[in-house]
């Protein structure tokens, strides 16, 4: 198989079964980083979902085209982009028409109930992951990278911190990888 009908394949799949958004794609998007690190690594993962969560557009769209640009230029990133949104595209065109019909009925409403926190779980597996990536990324353990994470973790629990914009955030974190050499 080619590999960019390989790469189609992967993120129509991401796209597919990635149901909630965002961050429910990032444990798919972590096992085709394990699967093909010749597209992309968890490092470079870990990097993009900070780039992503830091510009417009989401985080699955913004890798599968970076994967695709990396190992095949600007067709592969189109392709990979296309093929990644197909199917949630796909899904809204069928879904539409019954939606309307059953929206209010007893088992969609437990469906969507049991997916909910399914979703969380696959993002909390996803946050784990980058974490220890983060905390480990250069190899060995960094007291200092463990430190800005509860840092800011921390500082993001004190109400008057949660309105500052994320931008800041990431300015300052930004500082500090320069200032401390990370």
């Amino acid at each position: 198989m080619s590999k960019l009908l390989l790469m189609c394949f992967e993120f129509f799949k991401a796209g597919l079964f990635a149901v909630g958004g965002g961050l429910a794609t990032i444990p798919f998007l972590s096992r085709i980083a394990e699967n093909h690190p010749d597209w992309y690594t968890i490092e470079d993962l870990a990097n993009m979902i900070a780039v992503a969560e830091s510009t417009p557009g989401p985080i699955g769209v913004n890798v599968a085209t970076y994967a695709g640009f990396s190992s095949n230029g600007l067709v592969g990133a189109i392709i990979a982009t296309i093929f990644f949104v197909l199917p949630s595209f796909l899904c809204v065109l069928i879904i539409h028409g019954f939606w309307k019909k059953y929206k209010e009925n007893d088992k969609v409403q437990r469906v969507f109930s049991a997916l909910r926190p399914a979703g969380l779980g696959l993002i909390s597996s996803a946050c784990f992951t980058v974490i220890v990536n983060a905390v480990y990324g250069t190899g060995s353990f960094s007291l200092i990278c463990l430190a800005l994470f509860l840092l800011f973790l921390g500082a993001l629990q004190i109400p008057k911190l949660k309105n500052v914009h994320p931008i800041v955030f990431i300015l300052i974190a930004a500082v500090l990888g320069i200032v401390f050499k990370l």
